[in-house]
């Protein structure tokens, strides 16, 4: 359905990466180094990686051509009113898995896709409980995984989804980074 584009998925992850070949897409990865991640103090929630989402797809604007689609994307963790990035240091890292853990929180991914005559962009949310977690428990998945590429300091898919996702409502793969099946629907617009 997309061959008519040359389609770039502007994003480092691996994760991403995966997913959206899991939709048999044909796409490549091109990234531009130093990109700013801020937005306004006043978003919340998932409008937070919308407007990220978007901002760096202006970014991309001059590699579209006719037939060239760009896909970006953002996630967060929002737990209480608090937005949880990628950790800074094992110590935040820490901090984090034990304010999650006992917890529900929100994981919201912004995604937009960009043609030079097209633009459409979503949010889509995942509830997620995580089990009570000891401090060694926490210290060892930090350690042995470093996830700190990640937001909320973990990864679904990693041993911490196995040992402390006691419950998902919403998409499992919107927790990796990218809400496939809702983007898929888009795309099928294009």
């Amino acid at each position: 359905m997309l061959q008519k584009y040359n389609v770039i998925l502007a994003s480092n992850s691996p994760r991403r990466k995966e997913l959206l070949s899991g939709l048999e897409v044909d796409f490549e990865v091109k990234t531009i180094k130093g990109l700013e991640e801020s937005y306004p103090s006043e978003l919340k929630a998932g409008d937070i990686p919308l407007y990220l989402a978007k901002q760096k797809a202006s970014a991309y604007v001059s590699l579209l051509t006719d037939n060239t689609m760009i896909i970006t994307a953002d996630t967060i963790v929002w737990l209480d009113g608090e937005v949880m990035g990628k950790p800074k240091s094992r110590e935040e890292a820490i901090e984090m898995i034990g304010k999650l853990a006992g917890n529900t929180h929100q994981v919201y991914t912004g995604v937009c896709v960009k043609t030079k005559g097209k633009e459409v962009s979503f949010v889509d949310r995942s509830d997620v409980t995580f089990a009570s977690l000891s401090q060694e428990e926490i210290e060892f998945y930090i350690d042995k995984y470093k996830p700190f590429d990640k937001a909320g300091s973990y990864g679904v898919q990693e041993w911490i989804g196995y040992v402390a996702v006691e419950r998902i409502e919403g998409s499992f793969y919107n927790i990796m980074g990218l809400p496939v099946q809702k983007l898929y629907q888009y795309l099928k617009i294009f």
